[in-house]
């Protein structure tokens, strides 16, 4: 029998934090804002790769060690996701007992004698299960062990931010049944952990370099015989005091309702959208208000609610999945900036860039609380508004959103403008916040032709293309709800920045645009993907677009997997810096996009095909947030970049927008009309079906489908007098 240890206090370990700089052969689960990253085997060690189990911004269990008999279990196959839980499959190493380890009478086994399950589930708690099975010829004497820590760190700790001072971790409790971690951090809030488990012996760790990491070790001892198993259990939940405002319920549909039946010919598109679809119904999140939910950006970094990520991937969704989009146009909404605060780079009018709920956040240290610094967003924002209402036809929302979109206009033309020249730039105002502030915000990503890093204020090409975009959109929103002289003077204000726009940004010897005009108002003449999200933008002339376009896919910039962040040969060019020569799914799907509207068929499908391809290189076939840079004729195949989030949510969202992009699909569901403007499936592509795609209040079904050297579409079926015009 098992004897048990009375409660009692040990003191805190001092535990060190190693900053998180690979994410290779992390295992990843999700449900809500709890999230947990593992080595293939189920382990949370102390390696590098930011393994925890998180809650939101904070790492509430740091290590999770299994030991059978002494030693690691040796993996057969990694994480299978099968009804809302994640199964392990293990089995033993040769095992030889220490003969100088007396606490252990295991003995010698030979290796693969025993079977060992581990099964883990989230839902607002992580349940582990661990199941051995002894197939050798006698009865084994078992010796589990589960070595545990908690550090509590900050998300931006494990990122690598070095920080002053921290809490203080309290003196661990140990009772009957449960230990539990207790930390006190400078935001004046007591963040506990605690473990349960089922018959176990509980002792405080004595040898920190034999249990790197753990504090504390669980002991299960059995004697099992031939055929029979052993299950073990154990519960890790957290808790705050003084406790965080509740979300609500907890949305539990496995995949936006909204989704229609998407099916193809095609095995890998088929098998990529489906694993785009599961990745973001796991990275919808509680909160950050009662009843209110959003897409996280991704795990682990940004597990949280980022303005632009959130736009982006609904503005690449919404055709299929519009209830995504409109949940995240009311959450930002509902903080969108209405006082000028520096700290924040917060002005009135200006769309969230970044929410963070950890201890450095809520304590000052960093201004992540409510940070608005993205130049991005706000813009990004009036165009999601515009396509939300071009596919849903829903004058309530648009009514309850119109104060937030006239405040977003304003600060586009006030704030925004910061030199009155009519260009949208940003100059970072807080101390503690983002040097550059566009989507592609590193500190090394906007740089001149010499390597220079561009000063600002800098005014990017596609935030004016943004700003274009956003101004007709909301032109036609305010011509539909009766508001003429709105909508003249934003079409007015859009024509003129096209304009002004190609005088200011277009290089001649280049036939191309400048990345960005700096605070000098002079050419970043560097050579990136900026451009192409401004021809999905609309701002680039028809005049310009052919030689656009052609540039795109010069080698230096087209790598044969997608087009690089920043074109190969320039100085500072690097194929693994994270925007200086990279590669991201959803850029290259914007860019897709703008390809198509000006004609560029072959060169979208292309570029589909390429990305679709590249996720069969990728777990579970999931296009991660980037990939490296590295020419398709030097690699042969895509290669991983380090720290990307896997799940990512507009890298989830891209597959769905290249199909939109491949249909052509454009809705007006308030004339209750839906056009398909030259569809044009690629030549690996044979055929699509959507059943169930909804235009406002009306549904339709559609085959498109390749047929004599062509593409041909036809409406399967309908409700409601939706009218469907194919544009061949």
């Amino acid at each position: 029998m098992t004897r048990h240890l009375a409660s009692r206090t040990v003191p805190a370990p001092t535990l060190t934090i190693v900053p998180a700089t690979d994410l290779g052969s992390v295992a990843v689960a999700k449900r809500g804002n709890l999230y947990l990253l593992t080595d293939p085997r189920g382990d949370i060690r102390v390696d590098g790769r930011g393994l925890g189990l998180y809650d939101l911004d904070t790492r509430i269990l740091s290590t999770s060690i299994v030991r059978v008999n002494g030693a690691q279990p040796t993996l057969l196959r990694g994480p299978y996701v099968e009804d809302g839980a994640d199964t392990i499959q293990l089995t033993n190493p040769e095992l030889r007992r220490n003969p100088a380890d007396k606490r252990s009478a295991a003995p010698n086994l030979a290796r693969r004698e025993l079977s060992v399950t581990r099964v883990r589930r989230i839902d607002r708690e992580l349940r582990e299960q661990l199941t051995i099975v002894n197939y050798s010829a006698t009865t084994e004497r078992l010796d589990i062990e589960l070595g545990l820590g908690v550090d509590m760190a900050d998300i931006f700790e494990v990122r690598g931010y070095q920080r002053p001072e921290r809490g203080t971790l309290r003196p661990i409790e140990l009772h009957e049944d449960r230990v539990v971690f207790g930390y006190d951090g400078l935001d004046g809030r007591r963040r506990t952990t605690t473990v349960v488990l089922e018959g176990a012996q509980l002792e405080p760790v004595q040898d920190q370099a034999g249990w790197p990491g753990a504090s504390v070790v669980a002991r299960w001892h059995a004697r099992l015989r031939v055929g029979r198993r052993l299950t073990i259990r154990w519960t890790v939940t957290s808790a705050t005091d003084p406790p965080e405002v509740s979300p609500g319920p907890r949305h539990r549909e496995t995949t936006p309702s909204d989704l229609p039946l998407i099916d193809s010919d095609h095995e890998l598109l088929d098998r990529t959208m489906t694993r785009s679809a599961a990745d973001l119904a796991t990275l919808r999140n509680d909160g950050p208000g009662p009843g209110e939910h959003y897409l996280a950006a991704g795990i682990p970094w940004f597990a949280t609610l980022f303005g632009r990520d959130s736009l982006i991937a609904s503005l690449e969704t919404v055709a299929f999945m519009p209830s995504l989009a409109i949940e995240t146009l009311e959450v930002l909404a509902r903080l969108q900036a209405t006082t000028d605060d520096p700290w924040h780079d917060a002005e009135p009018g200006k769309i969230l860039h970044e929410l963070r709920t950890g201890e450095m956040a809520r304590s000052g240290e960093t201004p992540h609380d409510a940070y608005y610094g993205s130049i991005d967003s706000t813009p990004l924002w009036l165009i999601l508004l515009g396509e939300v209402h071009a596919w849903t036809g829903d004058d309530g929302l648009v009514d309850r959103l119109w104060p937030n979109a006239l405040a977003a206009l304003a600060w586009i033309d006030e704030s925004g403008d910061l030199d009155g020249d009519g260009f949208v730039e940003y100059r970072r105002r807080s101390t503690r916040g983002l040097l550059n502030q566009g989507w592609k915000d590193s500190g090394d990503a906007i740089r001149h032709t010499d390597g220079r890093q561009a000063e600002g204020p800098i005014a990017l090409a596609e935030v004016q293309g943004y700003v274009y975009a956003a101004r007709r959109s909301m032109a036609r929103l305010a011509r539909h709800r009766g508001d003429t002289e709105l909508s003249d003077r934003l079409e007015s204000a859009a024509a003129d920045l096209q304009v002004r726009f190609d005088a200011a940004f277009w290089l001649p010897d280049a036939a191309f645009y400048a990345m960005a005009l700096d605070g000098d108002k002079q050419r970043v003449a560097t050579i990136g993907s900026n451009v192409g999200q401004a021809l999905w933008a609309g701002i680039v002339p028809a005049d310009r677009a052919a030689r656009v376009a052609e540039r795109l896919f010069k080698p230096d910039l087209f790598s044969g997997w997608g087009v690089r962040t920043f074109a190969a040969g320039q100085p500072g060019y690097n194929p693994i810096g994270y925007h200086t020569g990279s590669i991201w799914p959803h850029d290259n799907a914007l860019i897709a996009a703008g390809l198509k509207a000006n004609g560029a068929v072959e060169s979208a499908n292309l570029l589909a095909g390429r990305l679709i391809e590249a996720a069969q290189w990728f777990p579970d076939l999931r296009l991660p947030e980037l990939f490296c840079g590295f020419g398709r004729d030097e690699v042969g195949a895509p290669v991983a970049y380090p720290v990307a989030c896997s799940p990512q949510a507009w890298a989830a969202a891209a597959p769905f927008y290249l199909l939109q992009t491949m249909l052509g699909l454009r809705p007006d569901a308030s004339a209750r009309r839906l056009e398909l403007i030259r569809p044009n499936l690629p030549d690996w592509l044979g055929r699509i079906t959507i059943k169930g795609l909804r235009v406002g209040a009306d549904s339709v079904d559609l085959l498109v489908h390749r047929w004599r050297g062509g593409t041909s579409a036809e409406v399967l079926g309908r409700t409601g007098p939706l009218e469907v015009v194919i544009h061949v």
